[in-house]
């Protein structure tokens, strides 16, 4: 029997369509089934073990066949058929840049018939022109060649079709003859193609900024006409002269899924000039010049030398932490514990068995007090004890009412997953004090040791932003952690969650439900909050609103509830820079006491951020739901840009002064109904997924 490549082969030709076969292909597929190329079927038996050489001949066989089909498609047309085999093999595989016989590729025959959306796909596959082309006069002299060649054809297989006395021979020399008779056409359509078609126009909306202090990004669009002919490539050309004399240099694009390019190694502080023109077969078309006309590569740190504000401060952090675990190494806490092998790492295999242990200390119910519990979640399911219960420790037996610091800093602690036994060794010495506070947290580390040593887990990810309290005086701390789905464990139970859900015996009442009555009927919702938490913005300056509420114990900020991590927000631009020139029109309009309505200068950089300003604040303002008339007194923040890793920036607009923090008891405006969340300040700044 064949082997399952071929026999795929035979199935998707089995499925092909009916339709007018090309000669060329009726020409691969002779070569294909002579010489080199022919293969013997009658020598795959059931038993047989093909030799390496037999199957790198059927290999490049079956490879030669699905180049020849990527050519039939790109001739009669078939645009799903060209996706099918784009997608389905690689460009390498399709040999999509090696001409054929006659001296074309497949993208040569898509824009010379003018088929755009298969020149498109093949273009994003990494399609090229034949190297065959050098100039216009080439491409003529090649087109009207083969003209000839087909038009020869066509008339000496018409004489002989004609002269000879109808028998097998005469019949095979018919098929020729039509085969010939549509390349002929398909040649003729090609020329004729060539022929009308012009330069392109010039591209539109071509619009340059200023990326950082030493490059500038230009960003265009398609010209409107392509004056019947397929784009293949963009050329950008820069200079600091106007006129373009002399350049400076000059980049060549051919990947056309995004139609921008980022300019590099510019000097600060000097002024570029950008132009970008487009090609197809008959040459590159007139350039258009950028607006603005244009740009100096600078930041706004630049306006007034101001260094990063995070500048060093994780290595300082990570440094200082470095040098108390040095002093604490020598204190009397260590001693016990010097002769323990320095890894703290479990057996995963080994520690999880307590999941199935009837002697583990994960409870059941609750009684009153403060409990842990780790939520560990992969797809759809969720880890479970021995008894399908959702692990829970406890912390303290005695303990009723948390205070917000308390959790505060256990929110903490879960930055310091690995460093919980040195903690606990650190607290060990001040515990004997009369302190409730360090009483509380000692018993919170040790509640996290053993939570880490039942579930042969060190980290047990990320805390919810509130605890889940009762009316019998419990309160259940909540950590929730995916799981990968290629990560496995050994002896784990996992449990659907609706499963669980459905199959817990509650033994509250639906109108005073204990906590962990409510942590299931509320699971799905903490773990989308979990989720949405990690997600990350794409790269861009955005505009945030920042709105505080206090209360006795902590202030609170809004957050949207579909991406918690991060401050309400509207996306401004795809660039995250700043420009120096850009800051300093931001200052000026922030420093005026009246609000000023005069635009600034068209065509600068200046003109529009003021338009993107405009239309990301409206839009801010319908996200949020605050009518527009009542923002007119809303701010600027003018004291910085935020960066967040060179990738993201924030400009933030505030409300009124003595409105950013509403104070408890006070009617609190500008603060959306639905749709938001306020979190605790500290659990925001953590910025857990940011």
């Amino acid at each position: 029997k064949m082997t399952q490549q071929m026999r795929d082969l035979q199935l998707a030709q089995a499925r092909k369509p009916p339709g007018p076969s090309s000669p060329n292909a009726a020409k691969r597929l002779y070569r294909n089934l002579s010489g080199k190329f022919r293969v013997n079927y009658t020598s795959f038996d059931e038993g047989s073990l093909v030799g390496r050489g037999e199957k790198e001949k059927l290999r490049k066989s079956y490879l030669f066949q699905s180049n020849a089909a990527l050519f039939e498609a790109v001739e009669l047309q078939d645009l799903d058929r060209v996706q099918e085999l784009l997608k389905q093999y690689s460009p390498e595989e399709l040999d999509l840049n090696t001409p054929n016989s006659e001296g074309l590729l497949p993208l040569d025959i898509a824009i010379m018939t003018n088929n755009a959306p298969i020149a498109r796909a093949l273009l994003q596959a990494g399609a090229k022109e034949s190297p065959h082309f050098v100039s216009l006069e080439s491409r003529s002299l090649h087109l009207s060649t083969l003209v000839r060649e087909a038009e020869q054809r066509v008339n000496e297989l018409m004489a002989q079709v004609v002269n000879e006395a109808p028998n097998a021979d005469c019949s095979e020399k018919e098929k020729q003859l039509k085969a010939w008779e549509w390349r002929y056409r398909l040649y003729k359509r090609m020329k004729a193609g060539f022929e009308h078609a012009r330069v392109p126009d010039a591209p539109t909306n071509v619009h340059l900024s200023v990326a950082s202090s030493s490059s500038v990004q230009v960003t265009f669009w398609e010209p409107l006409s392509i004056n019947s002919a397929v784009i293949t490539k963009y050329k950008v050309e820069w200079s600091c002269s106007p006129t373009f004399s002399p350049p400076l240099g000059e980049a060549v694009i051919d990947k056309l899924k995004n139609l921008h390019f980022t300019i590099r190694g510019l000097v600060s502080g000097t002024a570029y000039y950008v132009q970008v023109s487009a090609y197809n077969m008959k040459g590159w078309g007139p350039p258009q010049a950028s607006v603005p006309p244009f740009a100096i590569p600078s930041n706004w740190r630049e306006y007034d030398g101001r260094a990063p504000r995070r500048r060093g401060q994780a290595e300082a952090l990570d440094h200082l932490l470095g040098q108390v675990k040095t002093v604490h190494q020598h204190c009397v806490c260590h001693e016990p514990c010097k002769n323990q092998p320095q890894s703290r790492k479990h057996s995963v295999s080994k520690s999880l068995k307590h999941l199935f242990h009837p002697g583990s200390k994960f409870l059941k119910t609750l009684k009153r007090g403060l409990y842990l519990t780790a939520i560990f979640y992969k797809d759809d399911n969720i880890l479970v004890t021995h008894e399908d219960q959702i692990p829970v420790v406890e912390i303290d037996d005695t303990y009723s009412c948390l205070l917000m610091q308390d959790f505060l800093w256990f929110t903490k602690v879960s930055c310091m997953w690995d460093e919980i036994l040195w903690l606990r060794q650190c607290v060990t010495v001040s515990q004997s004090s009369c302190s409730c506070i360090l009483q509380t947290r000692f018993k919170m580390l040790l509640a996290i040791s053993q939570m880490q040593g039942l579930l042969g887990i060190q980290d047990l990810g990320q805390v919810f932003f509130e605890p889940i309290k009762d009316k019998q005086g419990n309160i259940l701390i909540v950590t929730l952690k995916a799981v990968k789905t290629n990560q496995t464990f050994e002896s784990v139970r996992w449990v659907p969650i609706c499963k669980l859900q459905t199959s817990r015996k509650s033994v509250s009442s639906p109108e005073e439900p204990t906590a962990l009555d409510t942590l299931l009927i509320s699971i799905q919702d903490k773990l989308a909050y979990h989720q949405q938490s990690s997600h990350a913005l794409s790269p861009g300056l955005y505009l945030g609103y920042l709105k505080l509420c206090s209360a006795v114990d902590q202030i609170r900020v809004l957050v949207p509830e579909q991406l918690p991590n991060i401050l309400c927000h509207v996306k401004i631009r795809s660039n995250p820079n700043i420009s120096r020139e850009e800051w300093e029109w931001l200052q000026k309009m922030a420093s005026v006491e009246e609000p000023i309505t005069a635009e600034p200068e068209a065509e600068t950089s200046q003109n529009h951020l003021f338009q993107e300003l405009q239309v990301a604040i409206k839009e801010l303002m319908t996200l949020v739901n605050i009518p527009l008339q009542e923002a007119k007194d809303f701010r600027l923040y003018s004291q910085e840009v935020l960066d967040f890793g060179g990738q993201v920036s924030f400009l933030l607009l505030l409300p009124p002064s003595d409105d950013v923090c509403t104070a408890p008891g006070q009617n609190n405006p500008y603060t959306p109904r639905s749709g938001f969340l306020t979190l605790p300040l500290q659990i925001f700044e953590l910025g857990e997924g940011g």
